[in-house]
């Protein structure tokens, strides 16, 4: 009876296993909340790219009539050191698909900063990207958002695959 009791006791021990797998990565990005709760997450080819630190730069700026929004983080996670998605002369409209372009007039734009390869990653007009504006909150200084977009690093031919972004914020004007 001894016998059974401790091969019982080695086979659980010796037999169960841990699980030790990762947790999944979309459960590693903060929740896609609209409360300014500082907040900034994707997936970067799968992997996570977090900044809970509301220390990021977030604006939207008028500018002689003109709009100017901006969103910065930066972080050293999944090959990224930074993730911008910005607007020149374009206004936010809430709950409105908006594609992610080049930085010129009148677009949307994302960019990235990959480690150890300099220069800045911009999507261009081949509709890389979209972000959702699911609140823009004047009085309440807030805007949250959702985000997808492709960068390709033309040096390297590496296709970098931004998805399940979102972030939350205040923002200065």
């Amino acid at each position: 009876m001894k016998k059974t009791i401790f091969l019982l006791f080695l086979i659980c021990i010796f037999g169960c296993e841990k699980d030790d797998k990762p947790a999944n990565p979309i459960d590693q990005l903060p929740p896609a909340t609209q409360t300014g709760a500082g907040t900034f997450g994707c997936l970067v080819n799968g992997e996570p790219f977090v900044d809970n630190s509301g220390f990021f730069n977030c604006f939207y700026q008028n500018v002689g009539g003109e709009y100017y929004f901006g969103i910065g983080s930066n972080n050293e996670q999944a090959g990224l050191t930074q993730i911008i998605i910005g607007s020149n002369k374009s206004p936010i409209i809430t709950n409105s698909f908006v594609e992610l372009n080049e930085n010129t007039d009148m677009q949307f734009y994302a960019e990235i900063k990959v480690k150890n390869i300099s220069g800045d990653y911009v999507t261009t007009n081949q509709a890389d990207g979209s972000v959702i504006f699911t609140r823009y909150d004047v009085g309440s200084q807030i805007v949250s958002a959702t985000f997808e977009f492709i960068i390709e690093i033309p040096s390297t031919g590496q296709i970098i695959h931004i998805t399940d972004g979102r972030f939350d914020s205040h923002f200065t004007q």
